[in-house]
């Protein structure tokens, strides 16, 4: 259920009223630790993004040029690795996550979060600073927005689930069919839908993360689900800030 009952929690378990305020602690402290550990990561993601961009280009008397390092990094056969890079970390922290430590989940999701950034690094070459940084704010903004809504209502939006899984399939195979068809009104409809699928999930990946917590669970476990869950709303924001850098952003 969307809404936890506490009071009837309380009634039908035997709970007291200072067990329930423990239960209501711990769920602040769990989605605070989840919040942190998205916020690390796109932190994270920003700071080699724009690292990598710095060590990619230098000033010429022609203007921007890439280096030997850029040149490697967007013009080479490599370029395909740090495409792919970050979709099979996804893939390994789904799959292995159950059997690692906090500490080693910790880690490989750092170790993502840098990946993304190499993938994302071209997007400075792409728009203009400013507005990078609007979009950012924006996406922000809006995000903020969609998982507090996700955490406080009391409607059960686990309905959305299939429709948005649907959704987010079609806009990954639109992406994908783009990249052969370079369709400048492919790419408009596919950051249109991206933005009102990642919208939705925001919110509704906030409330399932939310109904996983179980007061009873131990560091270990709670801790998996925190980085999970993380990895959940850092994919949505991410993805809904270049949704909207699609749409929104200002190009070089």
């Amino acid at each position: 259920m969307a809404e936890f009952d506490r009071q009837g929690y309380a009634r039908s378990t035997g709970v007291t009223g200072t067990d329930a305020h423990v239960i209501d602690e711990g769920l602040r402290a769990y989605m605070l630790r989840v919040y942190n550990y998205m916020a690390m990561g796109v932190g994270i993601t920003g700071v080699v993004a724009y690292a990598t961009y710095m060590m990619s280009v230098a000033q010429t008397a022609g203007g921007l040029q890439l280096t030997e390092f850029g040149a490697f990094l967007f013009n080479s056969p490599f370029k395909w690795v740090i495409f792919l890079a970050p979709l099979g970390m996804v893939f390994f922290l789904s799959a292995r996550i159950g059997s690692m430590s906090v500490s080693g989940a910790q880690t490989a999701f750092w170790v993502f979060a840098g990946l993304m950034g190499l993938s994302l690094a071209s997007i400075f070459m792409v728009y203009t600073g400013g507005s990078i940084a609007n979009v950012f704010f924006i996406t922000a903004a809006a995000f903020g927005g969609l998982s507090l809504y996700g955490y406080t209502t009391k409607k059960d939006l686990s309905g959305w689930g299939s429709f948005l899984i649907m959704g987010l399939i079609g806009v990954i195979i639109a992406m994908v069919v783009n990249i052969f068809l370079a369709s400048s009104a492919l790419q408009f409809a596919i950051s249109v839908i991206g933005v009102l699928v990642f919208s939705g999930l925001t919110a509704y990946d906030t409330q399932r993360i939310k109904e996983m917590y179980y007061v009873g669970d131990d560091g270990t476990v709670a801790g998996r689900k925190a980085i999970m869950g993380a990895l959940s709303l850092y994919l949505n924001f991410i993805n809904l800030f270049v949704m909207l850098l699609s749409l929104f952003g200002n190009r070089e």
